[in-house]
């Protein structure tokens, strides 16, 4: 039976990042008080059979305040974009003309403010469980490496310091980019 490798810090810090970079982008997806792009990122279109991202099947664009257009590229598409939009959990309600579909944004109203928190909430604590995942695997490759003799328990107790203190180090950067985000939300 093969040793367990020693547990690599690096490796689980490049996880972690992972974590907190896809949450960084949830975040950005979700509308304050201006359109972009990126408020459609989390839309997953069914098409060819497939779930795709939205900017796979489409062209998405900006071109005023509190509009987003979104270019179909092929029409057989169209209803599944506009579905898919619509589903999202985002609040917006696209509608459909030819190839492009128009997706205003509505007005941002206290209660619209106080459900994209939710969701701002929802998406911090996916990635706490993601930082959370990868603690709980680098502790359990330390017991393992021990066990197996590759490591001492003075390396393991080290080891599992860096671990748990890169956990609380991504847990508050998840939590600093949360409250940072709940501020830009509520401004009125």
């Amino acid at each position: 039976m093969a040793q367990a490798p020693k547990p690599d810090i690096a490796d689980i810090k490049r996880r972690m990042d992972g974590a907190l970079d896809s949450f960084k982008k949830e975040l950005a997806g979700l509308r304050t008080g201006r359109a972009s792009a990126n408020l459609l990122d989390p839309v997953m279109v069914e098409s060819y059979g497939a779930k795709m991202p939205l900017n796979q099947v489409a062209s998405v664009s900006a071109p005023e305040p509190r509009l987003i257009t979104v270019t179909v590229w092929d029409k057989g598409n169209v209803k599944a974009t506009e579905k898919a939009i619509r589903e999202a959990g985002l609040g917006l309600n696209p509608t459909a003309d030819g190839m492009m579909i128009r997706v205003p944004l509505p007005e941002l109203n206290q209660e619209r403010r106080k459900e994209l928190s939710k969701v701002a909430s929802k998406y911090a604590e996916a990635a706490k469980v993601v930082v959370r995942n990868v603690r709980r695997d680098g502790m359990e490759a330390c017991k393992k490496a021990e066990k197996d003799k590759t490591i001492t328990e003075d390396e393991h107790k080290k080891l599992g310091e860096q671990i748990q203190a890169a956990t609380d180090d991504h847990v508050k950067k998840i939590d600093d980019a949360l409250a940072a985000k709940d501020k830009e939300i509520m401004q009125v």
